[in-house]
């Protein structure tokens, strides 16, 4: 049986310490702040990230280069025979399908996944795969899998400001300031490739709502309804807002009682584009035994 590895990046929320623990390997994100790079979890933490943010610094994400892919490629295969790459989805970055190109050249010895999910999704993707290489399964065909499997998962997020959709240019000055205004907080959505909007609420307890009937909604339509034996993971994510994840939590197991939950910080490459304050509700059906 081959021994295999997983890798994946940052985004994922798996932090370097939780990488060593749960045996995935992680390639840190680059981002470029005022023109100085940095490297999420290695010279750049959170809270000194949201620092920067909230300063009003210039904020932008970059690939990981081709060098730094290959060079933990190269580490990791000495060990293993082979690797199962699993990347932020190709619908919000470059780097998947940079990840493929340089794979070419291993000789089907790195199989990067395309799978679409970022964050807490993209989490249970490699504790996925790492389940899928105990059970004895190739890079080739854990890859396979998890693109197959790729639409049974969603992710809801409230956003707490319109002020970084609007820096960005992802929406008009004038839809934020009607936004600002109203105290509306948007619920966006992904599954598959693009982070798109998908309701507005007035409240945050209102979006909160919205979140929860909407995962209910997913699990009924998509992913065969409620069952005795829990077959749903439900994860949380949040932007520095650790505390009001917790009440959620709280709010959330009143829903779905006896489920456990996970929380994790959302990635950096989506903060820099939602602000701080944002609450996110995931779930992600679980793979059979």
């Amino acid at each position: 049986m081959s021994k295999i590895a997983i890798v994946t990046d940052s985004n994922s929320g798996i932090t370097q310490a939780a990488g060593k623990e749960t045996g995935v390997y992680v390639l840190p994100m680059p981002f470029m702040i005022d023109e100085e790079t940095f490297y999420e979890d290695i010279n750049l933490t959170q809270e000194e990230f949201y620092q920067k943010l909230a300063s009003g610094a210039n904020i932008a994400t970059s690939q990981p280069s081709p060098e730094s892919v290959m060079k933990l490629w190269d580490t990791v295969l000495e060990e293993y025979d082979e690797l199962v790459h699993i990347p932020m989805s190709s619908g919000l970055s470059g780097s998947c399908q940079s990840a493929m190109l340089l794979a070419e050249d291993y000789h089907g010895r790195v199989q990067v996944v395309n799978n679409q999910r970022i964050s807490v999704t993209q989490r249970q993707s490699c504790l996925d795969a790492k389940l899928l290489a105990a059970r004895g399964k190739n890079a080739k065909e854990i890859k396979e899998f998890l693109e197959a499997d790729k639409f049974n998962s969603s992710i809801y997020i409230m956003l707490d400001t319109l002020y970084y959709l609007k820096k960005g240019g992802r929406i008009t000055p004038a839809a934020a300031a009607i936004g600002t205004m109203l105290r509306l907080k948007p619920v966006l959505q992904i599954q598959g490739e693009k982070l798109d909007a998908f309701a507005k609420a007035r409240t945050t307890n209102q979006g909160k709502s919205i979140m929860i009937n909407a995962i209910k909604a997913d699990i009924e339509k998509r992913f065969g309804g409620m069952t005795e034996d829990n077959h749903i993971w439900l994860q949380i994510a949040h932007t520095a807002n650790l505390e009001e994840a917790k009440v959620y939590k709280e709010e959330i197991l009143k829903h779905f009682p006896g489920y456990d939950i996970h929380i994790d910080a959302l990635s950096l490459s989506v903060a820099c584009h939602i602000g701080p304050g944002a609450l996110a509700f995931a779930c992600c059906r679980k793979i059979k035994a």
